[in-house]
Parts: structure tokens; sequence; C-alpha cells
């Protein structure tokens, strides 16, 4: 009769099992951390759980003696509780509205962390009993135990042994000592009473239990556990580390790009409906976000001391003004982002205006649309001599700066004292499409149809462009006429080091190497002779870049070029009014930074 019975209540066990256990359920987050060009970390990715995970190899054999003894002797040989216990909670929550219990063992104390509420009812009680059964049979008792250590809570948002071994005392787990080990392992009993940093008294003394749990299940000799109680401990807890906003803030931006075109969200977004689109994006979001919690390194180009250059220079020059600025600096070498600003005094996340602010680039599109693509087409070269003077089609006169009127021209001297009326003559005679079929191949992501015609040769574009993207555009001087975008992001790679993600960015050969050189030169020469003749720069072998300057001063922009980096400025109010009084700001800036940087190196 009583086996019976006894069967009965088994069969229960494993019905509510199936009604209420699902272990698919279990996620752990993991920090992910941004590297800089010297693969130093540069920001800590996580949000509420500050957590770095380790496996079971990598925990200390101390650490898990010191938390048996003391949190569940019987650990090595229990089925995280036996099933008539699980039976008599089932016949008891018949009867009564609470249950008794005691201490929860470690596997429980697992199953509370990773699937349940702390709440302290009886279903969830209950609950936690079934998890712990059920987990007893999925996982070894090693595997259990690395749970534990990964997800337990150590207090001020600290989850796992390793995040609070780095936060508590700035070490790893595998440096710590015993009595440091046993001081973490007090917090978890109730976080808030033990929290070291309040109630630093209130651990020691449940340290001092692990110490002589320990000694008492003859895991250390008298002589150790004393001197493990008498070891001062020294909390040196370490900030998250969050350096760089303008940068990082950046890279965020540039991964989702990467993930959405090595998983094809991007070709999908491009060929979506509105509401479709919507769909995708959030979708691309999930991905991402799941991406940064599961544990990820983003290896990025970041300079540190080129970055702080850059960023110093750009406040300095734009303090006590009320316009804004955007810089951005590339290794044409090595093609990489090596630093970016978002703004004035950036703030990580704020609106970044290195790569979102689209403004109207002025006469610093000529070079790409009009003198590149004329070189290349023609047989004309910069001493070449064309008609600067007035240009009417269907409608269209374009005006010089101060209404000037000029003659005939050479190339070089209609670029170098930028005359529109040159330029625009220049694309209408190789043709508004032949010049934009160079532009597509630079990576201007808000071009439009509507701007094909010939207002675009003196920048007058529909949306715009960004600082970024035309000192992407203008590296193409400088390689030789082949365009590949710079990028921030090296590579992304699991903790363990595999690659999960890289840019497969194809290069075009854009101009000829031949047209390139020309240009070259004749940028050099709008250094020396033309719109940028206020430039007074030191250190450098080559010089040269292009002004732009849009309608009523509304935007300042330098885009060149100095021996190794092509770097870009752009300068303006956010709420687009004239700058006529600041006319050389956009060159005082450009010359503050790369002559800093000069310096620095």
């Amino acid at each position: 009769m009583q086996v019976s019975k006894e069967f009965a209540a088994v069969e229960g066990i494993e019905e509510a099992i199936d009604e209420r256990v699902s272990l698919d359920d279990m996620q752990l987050h993991n920090n992910s951390y941004i590297l800089d060009a010297n693969h130093e970390v540069v920001s800590d990715i996580y949000s509420g759980e500050n957590r770095i995970i380790l496996e079971y190899d990598d925990i200390p054999e101390t650490l898990v003696d010191l938390l048996i003894a003391t949190e569940d002797r019987t650990f090595r040989d229990h089925p995280g509780f036996d099933a008539t216990g699980i039976a008599r909670a089932l016949m008891v929550n018949l009867q009564s509205d609470g249950i008794e219990q005691g201490a929860s063992t470690i596997t429980q104390q697992v199953a509370r962390n990773l699937y349940l509420s702390h709440d302290q009812t009886y279903d969830r009680k209950l609950t936690e009993l079934l998890y712990a059964y059920e987990m007893e049979q999925a996982f070894d008792k090693e595997e259990i135990l690395e749970l534990y250590f990964n997800s337990i809570y150590f207090a001020n948002g600290v989850y796992g042994i390793e995040a609070a071994a780095q936060y508590y005392f700035n070490k790893s787990t595998a440096d710590l000592s015993l009595a440091e080990g046993a001081f973490l392992l007090a917090i978890p009993n109730n976080p808030a009473y033990y929290n070291p940093l309040n109630s630093k008294e209130r651990t020691l003394l449940r340290q001092e239990r692990f110490i002589n749990n320990l000694f008492d299940e003859g895991g250390i000799d008298e002589e150790t556990a004393i001197q493990s109680k008498n070891e001062t401990i020294e909390l040196k807890t370490t900030r998250k580390v969050d350096d760089y906003p303008d940068y990082v803030s950046y890279v965020y931006d540039e991964f989702k790009e990467l993930v959405g075109q090595s998983e094809g969200y991007s070709s999908r977004l491009n060929s979506a409906s509105p509401e479709e689109r919507d769909r995708i994006q959030e979708m691309l979001n999930d991905r991402v976000n799941n991406l940064l919690s599961d544990g990820i390194i983003i290896e990025t180009a970041l300079q540190p001391s080129v970055q702080e250059t850059v960023v110093s220079t750009m406040n300095r020059q734009l303090t006590h003004n009320t316009y804004q600025g955007a810089f951005v600096l590339i290794d044409h070498q090595s093609n990489e982002i090596k630093a970016i600003t978002g703004g004035q005094d950036y703030n990580k996340f704020d609106f970044h205006r290195g790569h979102k602010a689209f403004r109207q680039p002025g006469s610093a599109f000529k070079p790409l649309l009009v003198y590149g693509p004329l070189l290349d087409e023609t047989r004309l070269r910069p001493s070449s001599v064309i008609d600067a003077g007035p240009f009417e089609r269907d409608g269209y006169s374009p005006v010089n700066f101060g209404g000037a009127v000029y003659g005939k021209s050479s190339i070089l001297n209609a670029l170098t004292h930028s005359y529109n009326t040159a330029a625009v003559r220049m694309l209408d005679m190789i043709g508004v499409d032949k010049g934009f079929q160079f532009i597509e191949q630079l990576g201007f992501s808000r071009i439009t149809p509507a701007d094909y015609r010939l207002p675009a040769s003196l920048g007058g574009l529909t949306y715009g462009t960004s600082v970024l993207e035309m000192t992407r555009a203008y590296t193409v001087f400088q390689r030789d006429g082949v365009y590949r975008p710079a990028r921030a992001i090296k590579r992304v790679t699991t903790i363990d080091g595999e690659v999960l993600y890289e840019w497969a960015d194809e290069a075009h050969q854009v101009f000829t190497p031949d047209g390139t050189r020309h240009m070259k030169s004749m940028l050099a020469n709008i250094v020396n002779e033309g719109t940028a003749r206020p430039l007074n720069l030191s250190g450098y072998s080559y010089v040269g870049g292009k002004t732009g300057t849009s309608n009523d001063f509304n935007d300042l922009w330098f885009i060149g070029s100095a021996d190794h980096y092509t770097a870009g400025v752009w300068v303006g109010y956010d709420n687009p009014k004239s700058l006529e009084s600041q006319s050389n700001a956009h060159l005082s800036i450009w010359e503050a930074v790369m002559n800093a940087l000069a310096q620095n190196q």
C-alpha cells in the first residue's frame, strides 16, 4: 500500500515538472567590450548585469570547496533534493497556504537565479524544487557549479564571481586569495545586507564562517585558516570603462551597419515597403542587442592619443561659440578611421554630427563631381584653358562669390579660386549623368535622382552629405583613385576569439591614377594660393584640400589631406543660419587639429 502511494506521488511530480518546468529559458548575459587599436578596453558594454562568464575549469578549486562547505555540504551526493521531499511539498500545498523550508541547495539557488523570481511564496518555492530536480537530471555537478558561479548576484549590479573579483578587487578570479574568495562568497546570501561597500564588517563576519567551515571539512589546515581570517581585505573597486564617447557612439552605429550587411538586413531594408522597413529595423536592433548581451569583442582602429587630441582641440576651438562642429580623421594608408567627433562637449549617444548631420557641402563637392571626372573623361589637364564667364542653361545662371565675373581661366586657377561658373560649365560639358557615375561609387548615402542636375556641381543637394562621407570620399585622391570606405571596426569576435564579422567592402577604381595625381597637385595649390591659403601648417610634407561654403554661409567645410591623414571639418549651427562673421572658422579648426597632431607624433 505504501509503495503504491509513493509511486503515485512520483507520478504526480513528473506531471508537475512537465507542466511547470522548461530549461530552455536560461540565458546568462555576458559583458561585451570595445577595444582600441592597442587592444585596450575603451568601453565595457552591459546594462543592468555586469557579468564575465567563466568556464568551470577556470574557477579555482578553493572557491568551489569554500562554497560547498558552507552552502551545501551534501552537494556532491544529492539530486538537488529527494523525490520524497517534492511529494511532501505537493501534499502540503493541498492543505495550507505556505511551506516551511530549510536553506536552499546550490542547485535550488541556481534555479532561482536563472528561472524564477525571489518572491517568498509557496508556489515559487515549490517551482524552485521542481526546477532543481530537473536541472540535476539535465546537468552534471560541474555544470551546475559553473552556472552558480556565473549567475549569482554580488550586489552593486555585479553578477558572477569573475565580475565580482574585478569590481571589488581589480583582479581576476584566478588571482584571489582564499580570504578574498571567502569574502566575495559571503555576499550572495543577502546582497543588500552583506554589500561590502556599505557593510564591510558584516561581510567580514560571514567571510569568517566560510573559512571556519572549510577548516571543519578538512579543506585547509588550522594555520591557513588563521592566516586567512587575519588577512586584511582591501577593496579596490573599479569603474565601468566608458571612454571616448564620440568614437564609441559611432562604433555602435557602424556595428549595426556591419551586422546589417553581413546578415542581409541591409538589402532587405533597401527593397522593403515603409511598413516592412520598421519591422526589419526592429529585427536588426534585436539582433544587435542579443549579440552585445551574448558577449563579444569589437576591435577598432581607435588611436586614443589621436582621438584625445582631436576632441580637445575641437572643444577648445569651439568654446564660447554657439555654433557646432565635427571632425573626422582617416589614415588613408591603412584606410581606418582614427578619430571622429560628434560635436562640442559631446556626450555618449547624443546626436552625432560627425556622421548623422547631413548638410550642403558647397564647393567641397566640386573635386568629386566635376574636376575629378573632367580629368578622366577628357584630355584636359590642369593647365588647360576653359571659359569661366557667365553661364546659363534652362533658366539656371550660377553666380560667383561676390558677383565676380571671369573670362578665360586655366582649370587649375578655376579650382584654386573656386569659380562657380567654371564648375557648372565643366559639369555641363561632361554631362550630369557622367559626373554622378563617379559620385555613385563614393559611398554617399543620401544622393537621390533629384540631385542629378547642374546645381549639384556647387554642392546643391537635396539632403546633403556628412563629414564622414566627405572625408571618406576625399581619400580617393590619396589612394591612386581607389575608393573603399574607411572603417572604425577591424573585426568582431566572440570572447574566445572566434571571428564573427569583418568588413568585406570592395575597392573601386573610381578615378585613374593619372587623374588623381593631377587632382592631388591642384588640391595642394588651393592651400598654397587659393581659398585655403590662410592655413599655416608645419611638420607635413604634403598639404592639400578644398574649402566649401553653402548658401548664406550656413555651412563651412574643409576636406583635405596632410601626409598619411585625410581629415574633414564642418562648422555650422544645428538650426542653419549665417556664419559669415566666422568665415575662416573651419580653416582655423583644421589647422589647429592638424598642427596639434604633428606636434604629438
